[in-house]
């Protein structure tokens, strides 16, 4: 028996664990862009203060901190509690929509690989996966990059903006629209290997404690916080230099235009432990906004389809007989013979 079978909760005991393991490749892609959508809204606002903390952490002009516990302090301190929520509602409008198209592509591509692979047998496929992953973080970092870019400018220390529509205004102004996307190729590049390993932890832990892939709140929270810790750790390093790209905040003159030019300029700040400046405050920040979201995510899937099975059986009892056919009040164009005029040919 698995860890699942063990802690198994049935919200909707009139669906079978089996019609929900099998929603990814029935069910239509708007289900999956709902969930997401609440996954990814839920996710970044509820750890929201933790990235404004990562993000000042990460900085690499002449403030500095001893700790995440002295990075907080000192925050609060100097520049007041809603520093640490500037810039949320740029991340609240980029993340529904770039979340919606990251988990629906994810299952498509995801669904169609492990078939190709493994055939009719839909079993867990570290390729698929890893495939899936990276196809769905290139629709996910178009729409999401620029909201990225408003959001850190918001949250960086001493920002003057005053707010989010400023500051989206300021920028484009003074260096034009490239400036939403400078940091575009190195954030496709931190998260191509970001979700690969995150999704394929995530999938390989199901594997351990919810073999039978069933629903299963607490299964999917410990499988994502460990999967959002691993892939926060290993990309600390390039997610140091995006917001180096995003900010521009920096102890030299000029723009920093691309990574090679990011990366040089952090290695120079203060050698190679710069690029893991804030990486306990990175993977403090994803391991609990990874298990929310997929907690958020699973739960939106299990109740959705519920609900569209509980109608499909209602609607099943309200075909009624005309003449040798079936025909069903919901749906008047759908007619089909009947079970007694079948038996009766």
């Amino acid at each position: 028996m698995s860890f699942a079978s063990e802690h198994q909760t049935n919200i909707l005991p009139t669906m079978d664990n089996d019609d929900y393991d099998a929603l990814p490749v029935e069910w239509p892609v708007a289900t999956h862009m709902l969930a997401g959508a609440a996954a990814g809204v839920m996710e970044h606002a509820a750890m929201y203060p933790i990235d404004c903390v990562k993000t000042q952490m990460q900085s690499i002009q002449t403030v500095h901190y001893s700790g995440l516990r002295d990075a907080f302090l000192t925050i609060t301190k100097k520049e007041g509690a809603h520093r640490l929520l500037r810039g949320m509602s740029a991340m609240v409008v980029g993340a529904g929509p770039a979340h919606a198209m990251y988990f629906a592509c994810y299952e498509k591509v995801k669904h169609s690989l492990t078939l190709k692979i493994n055939g009719k047998k839909f079993k867990n496929s570290s390729i698929a996966n890893g495939t899936a992953a990276a196809v769905s973080t290139l629709f996910h970092d178009i729409v999401m990059n620029p909201a990225d870019v408003i959001k850190q400018r918001m949250q960086m220390y001493g920002s003057t903006y005053p707010t989010c529509r400023s500051c989206m205004i300021n920028t484009y102004k003074t260096e034009g629209l490239k400036a939403f996307y400078r940091s575009f190729p190195t954030q496709f590049i931190m998260n191509v290997p970001f979700q690969m390993v995150h999704f394929i932890v995530y999938e390989l832990s199901q594997e351990h404690i919810n073999q039978e892939r069933v629903y299963n709140p607490l299964s999917h929270i410990l499988s994502g916080g460990v999967a959002g810790g691993a892939a926060a750790f290993v990309t600390n390093p390039l997610d140091v230099c995006r917001t180096l790209l995003n900010t521009q905040q920096h102890n030299s003159k000029g723009t920093v235009h691309g990574l090679r030019q990011a990366v040089a300029m952090v290695y120079r700040t203060d050698g190679l432990r710069t690029f893991f400046r804030g990486v306990t405050a990175r993977m403090l920040y994803q391991m609990p906004s990874t298990a929310i979201s997929w907690s958020v995510y699973e739960f939106f899937k299990y109740i959705l389809y519920g609900q569209n099975l509980t109608k499909q059986k209602q609607n099943d009892k309200n075909y009624k007989y005309k003449s040798s056919t079936w025909v069903n009040p919901s749906c008047p164009g759908t007619i089909i013979t009947s079970p007694a005029n079948a038996e009766s040919r």
